[in-house]
């Protein structure tokens, strides 16, 4: 199955005022996380140490599947999506390309 690394990023823009309101918000969107992973969507989520980026790793069937989940986070989230070949993708490739 593919797999996407998708670098997340909070748009500052929409930022909640409230900090109380804010934090309950993060809160909600780490729980809406979990429940991709114990899903098996995502495989893997982090947070960089500035608190406003990250990174997702997601195994779905599709370009298309990924985007439907992704859209979720949209607007206040802004993606960077890149696939990602597996070790055996990559010997495979590469066999492949020295034999002509």
């Amino acid at each position: 199955m593919p797999k996407f690394l998708v670098y997340w990023k909070m748009e500052p823009t929409l930022v909640l005022p409230d900090r109380e309101e804010e934090l309950k918000s993060w809160l909600s969107g780490l729980e809406a996380v979990k429940a991709d992973m114990r899903a098996g969507l995502m495989k893997d989520f982090g947070m960089f140490a500035g608190g406003m980026s990250g990174y997702g790793v997601w195994e779905v069937a599709s370009e298309a599947e990924l985007f439907t989940h992704l859209l979720k986070w949209m607007p206040g989230v802004n993606m960077e999506v890149k696939p990602v070949l597996t070790m055996d993708q990559c010997i495979e490739a590469i066999k492949k390309a020295s034999q002509k």
